[in-house]
């Protein structure tokens, strides 16, 4: 089921990419570290729906889901606003915290809010992001979430030079409209021929 990625946009894009991998595969020897820093603890992120975000996390990721937190607000003064970034009046009715695999923690949150944008941001928008999920299998996941009516981006695409040489990748879209990603590489990528240090891998 892989697609060598053959177009010119295709190549473009695969190129950008082998630019930034090949900027992240070394890791910069940080002078001034912030003291005892150990990684990643959790990425925390709105839905408009929690439950529904754990529903799909849980159900058709296969994700374990631990414990909620919340209310917090409505507040009076402007504690959302000077501990949050937030407008004042919004409020979090609940919040989810979610482990998918051998990977960081989800905060899933559900917000209220006068000035509460609804509309997801692309991955081109200042903001846009995604989450990539590893499958040993891409064609057993993928026909498995498909049965779960999952909708998928195109085909998958497989990295044939560069850093991230040996890498499949699909994107795949939530329920709400958020920007997901299923990635293999059962042999390696290409930039490990090349360095000793190694990109975090959830395998290990």
């Amino acid at each position: 089921m892989t697609h060598t990625t053959s177009s010119r946009a295709g190549r473009w894009l695969r190129h950008g990419l082998f630019a930034a991998a090949m900027a992240a595969a070394v890791p910069a020897v940080q002078a001034d570290s912030v003291p005892g820093m150990r990684g990643v603890e959790h990425f925390g992120f709105t839905v408009p729906d929690a439950q529904q975000a754990v529903d799909f996390f849980v159900g058709v990721m296969g994700c374990k889901a631990f414990f909620t937190i919340g209310p917090f607000g409505p507040f009076k003064d402007n504690w959302m606003k000077e501990n949050l970034n937030v407008n004042p009046r919004a409020v979090i009715p609940v919040a989810h915290l979610v482990r998918c695999g051998n990977g960081t923690n989800f905060e899933i949150f559900e917000y209220t809010s006068p000035d509460q944008k609804t509309q997801p941001p692309k991955n081109s928008d200042v903001g846009g992001h995604h989450i990539a999920f590893y499958v040993d299998d891409l064609n057993a996941a993928m026909a498995n979430m498909q049965a779960k009516g999952v909708k998928f981006l195109g085909e998958p695409h497989l990295f044939t030079e560069g850093p991230l040489k040996g890498l499949t990748w699909i994107y795949f879209m939530s329920p709400w409209g958020m920007q997901l990603e299923l990635v293999t590489a059962p042999d390696g990528r290409g930039y490990e021929q090349t360095t000793g240090e190694r990109l975090w891998d959830p395998r290990q």
